[in-house]
């Protein structure tokens, strides 16, 4: 008997950091100690308020159990200060608000409430391969648009009015935009509302990165009438320091809220109470909580500055976020021919810009998730490898 696996499984391959971290991980167990720039899992902790409350509510006999798929009420009520504070958007906390078990899996809730198989969803190239894979994994159809260096990694307004767009649902977005940096404008959300609401289709923004090295917060739902037609991601796993808490929140009106939530109470249940508290506490953080995390991050933007510089790789300094993007020198075949070398040679992991579109094959990301001795020790190595060249 044979056992096959469904066919959907083809449209798309093992994640690219899981494949990835696992030569890493060999090398490591060689004994090459190789550093990673790789993953943005940021390696600092939340505010200590944050974690004392986990530990206090763990001790609560009470709150083991079940809780509300829709989150519980205080979540729900912080995310809507978070939005008012630093936003400006107002939200309703009982009907504008789902909290998430992390962005990713908003994704296939998202996906699976809006698009039918067969419909598509533009995604942008480069862009985070989640959009594409679940995408393809739930049937849609994805039409990639293009972000390209010469139009600031915005997208090219005049290329989608030519597009046939008549089967497409949704269109992601990403601002601060990962992997390249570019920040977002208020002119790039009034236009994407515009668009949005002449052709019938959903804006989903992603925003996880609004708070790194980036004065000026914006959420696409402060644009007039933007509730109407867009969704809009936001994550603590980056903002906070808590990737492996897996709390975000989706942001929308009533019945787009009300339609996700038909598919998430069949998929999941709701997150530990303990950790919904102290999430609590982590969104009514003081401005220097956000200012302090900024500073260790600014430092070691420096230091990745440099190993683009050592690499001869160039890049825009005014990018935001916990990454750098950099483009190779034109003498490199592929974006490999860098990354492997560095890998192998200076034992040092950075990531090749193809795994994000094809947008992306000349360039290389830099993750600012490590701390200043791994950069520091990484740039020592890289200086060694193309001295030694």
């Amino acid at each position: 008997m044979i056992i096959r696996p469904a066919k959907r499984t083809e449209s798309v391959q093992e994640y690219y950091f899981s494949r990835k971290l696992k030569e890493v991980a060999a090398m490591n167990a060689a004994g090459m100690q190789v550093i990673s720039l790789g993953v943005g899992s940021p390696d600092m902790p939340p505010s200590e308020e944050t974690v004392e409350t986990l530990c206090t509510e763990a001790h609560n006999p009470d709150g083991h159990g079940y809780q509300p798929y829709v989150g519980i009420p205080e979540l729900r009520e912080a995310f809507a200060r978070f939005y008012r504070r630093w936003y400006g958007v107002e939200l309703d906390a009982k009907s504008e608000i789902q909290p998430l078990i992390g962005s990713k899996e908003g994704i296939l809730h998202v996906t699976l409430a809006f698009v039918n198989p067969g419909e598509q969803v533009l995604v942008p190239n480069p862009g985070y391969p989640t959009y594409t894979s679940l995408s393809r994994l739930l049937g849609a159809e994805v039409v990639h648009y293009d972000l390209k260096e010469e139009n600031g990694w915005m997208p090219d307004f005049d290329a989608l009015e030519r597009m046939d767009l008549s089967r497409v649902k949704l269109m992601w977005t990403n601002y601060p935009n990962m992997p390249t940096g570019a920040n977002a404008t208020p002119e790039l959300y009034e236009r994407l509302v515009d668009f949005a609401r002449r052709k019938g289709i959903v804006i989903v923004n992603d925003n996880p990165y609004s708070f790194i090295l980036n004065d000026h917060p914006l959420s696409i739902l402060s644009v007039e009438g933007a509730k109407d037609c867009c969704i809009e991601f936001n994550s603590m796993s980056k903002s906070h320091n808590m990737p492996g808490w897996r709390i975000g929140m989706i942001a929308a009106n009533p019945t787009f809220i009300s339609w996700i939530l038909k598919v998430k109470s069949n998929i999941d249940s709701g997150m530990y109470r303990a950790m919904q508290l102290a999430a609590v506490k982590a969104l009514d953080a003081d401005a220097d909580w956000y200012e302090g995390n900024n500073a260790n991050y600014a430092s070691r933007r420096k230091t990745a500055g440099e190993i683009m510089d050592a690499l001869g790789c160039t890049y825009d300094k005014n990018q935001v976020g916990m990454f750098l993007w950099g483009r190779i020198p034109d003498h490199y075949t592929d974006v490999e021919e860098l990354t492997e070398r560095v890998l192998h040679e200076a034992r040092v992991f950075i990531v090749p810009g193809f795994i994000f579109g094809s947008n992306g094959s000349r360039y290389i990301r830099i993750s600012l998730c490590a701390k200043n001795d791994k950069l520091e020790e990484a740039l020592k190595r890289i200086l060694q490898l193309t001295n030694d060249k």
